[in-house]
């Protein structure tokens, strides 16, 4: 199909609000054309240019089978023509539906009861602040309520999840974060440790950072602790050595529930189908999306545990009916849209492949880079992986701001045919 680039430009510029762009730069032409990607197939894009790129993003983290998958395509196309849509509010269900939480449960870590769904991480991770709070309130524990994320930990950018995510880029202007939200320091060892502190020693501290953060506002008053299992936005961090017991060892000491956020590492990433199970994680919640369908119709969801399940299945003839929902949540077409493509992580061992392949790619980033006098760190796991640039490698300082670094390797990328994102500070 030919298209007619210079309107399709024009339209866009005039019609689009797009996320995380500066808006004046983009319609004074600053910024230059947008991108109009066309055609997907395997690990490419090509725009309608006829250029094509490696995504090394996957998207935004999230098309873990690959572009242009026909048998994804096919059960989109089955299920719109057979029920484009019904709801699942009042006990509705659809078969797709009902096979696709029964795997999910099944393959979950920890021990998982049932699941809500919704159409974003951000969405699926204010579903579960709401069942953290409607959890403690079932328990006569009223002021439980308060959630504890991590600075550059990311969490979606509503107004829960987006208080949750530590970062002051999402909050300036946006009167976040809200109250009941804190933050604890970020599990960087490169950037956090003190002289000398070896992993274990870091990831001591910053537990007992978490539990000086309980104790100061009250365990009584601390209902969740939400984390990635691998920083994703905030930088694509691995934990250091000994980080999730320790931190497991306060929650549970506490009572703290954990929600897992597995909407980047979910469905194979880290080499695991789960980044928990890499890193012998015990969630209460897990979150879900991204990779769920492989992005190929907008799913999420708030996988529940049973321990938290179970108390608002006692609760209901208390308080009556489960009040929440959305309108597409349980959508047939996102689950089948996700069924084919755990059928395709399944069959293909996608989580084997992200293992095998990659270790060749951690090796090959550490080969080729990490001797390079402005590159501080390289690190990852699995299918992730990061380039840390620093000024003065020896003094680990960083380059100035307004050098936008992380910016000019990226278009340099770009401009050789892949796609890899300079990560915010």
């Amino acid at each position: 199909m030919t298209i007619d680039i210079k309107n399709i430009a024009e339209m866009d510029r005039n019609a689009v609000l797009h996320p995380f762009t500066q808006l004046k730069d983009f319609a004074s032409g600053k910024l230059g054309e947008p991108t109009i990607v066309e055609t997907g197939k395997g690990i490419r894009i090509q725009d309608a240019h006829g250029k094509q790129l490696i995504d090394g993003f996957a998207g935004l983290y999230c098309v873990n089978v690959g572009y242009g998958r026909t048998e994804v395509a096919e059960a989109i196309s089955r299920q719109a023509y057979r029920l484009a849509y019904y709801h699942s509010y009042a006990a509705h269900t659809t078969d797709e539906l009902a096979i696709l939480s029964d795997r999910l449960v099944k393959m979950a870590p920890g021990k998982m009861s049932k699941v809500f769904y919704g159409m974003s991480g951000s969405d699926a991770n204010e579903t579960q602040a709401k069942l953290v709070w409607y959890y403690n309130n079932l328990r006569g524990k009223p002021e439980k309520k308060k959630i504890i994320s991590r600075e550059r930990g990311y969490h979606g950018c509503s107004v829960v999840s987006g208080s949750m995510t530590g970062m002051s880029f999402y909050h300036d202007h946006m009167d976040l974060p809200r109250a009941g939200v804190l933050h604890t320091g970020v599990p960087h060892h490169y950037w956090g440790a003190e002289a000398g502190e070896t992993e274990l020693e870091f990831s001591k501290r910053r537990a007992d950072e978490l539990e000086e953060l309980i104790l100061r506002e009250g365990p009584d008053t601390i209902g969740a602790f939400i984390a990635e299992p691998v920083l994703g936005t905030g930088g694509i961090t691995p934990p250091p050595e000994g980080y999730w017991p320790a931190i497991q060892e306060v929650l549970r000491k506490y009572d703290v529930l954990l929600i897992a956020d597995e909407v980047i590492t979910g469905f194979g990433r880290t080499g695991s189908m789960f980044g928990c199970q890499h890193y012998g994680i015990e969630p209460d919640l897990i979150t879900v999306a991204k990779g769920l369908t492989s992005a190929y119709f907008p799913l999420s969801g708030a996988i529940v545990g049973e321990k938290v399940y179970k108390v608002m299945e006692d609760g209901a003839d208390r308080v009556g009916a489960f009040s929440h929902g959305y309108t597409y949540s349980g959508h047939p077409i996102g689950a089948a849209a996700a069924n084919a493509v755990l059928d395709i992580v399944e069959k293909e061992d996608l989580p084997g492949n992200a293992r095998a392949v990659g270790n060749y790619f951690q090796e090959q980033l550490k080969a080729r880079f990490a001797q390079l006098p402005i590159v501080g760190e390289v690190r990852g796991v699995g299918l992730m992986g990061a380039i840390e640039f620093v000024a003065d490698r020896e003094k680990k300082t960083r380059f100035a701001p307004g050098l936008a670094v992380g910016a000019r390797v990226s278009k340099a990328a770009r401009n050789g045919g892949l796609i890899a994102r300079a990560m915010p500070r």
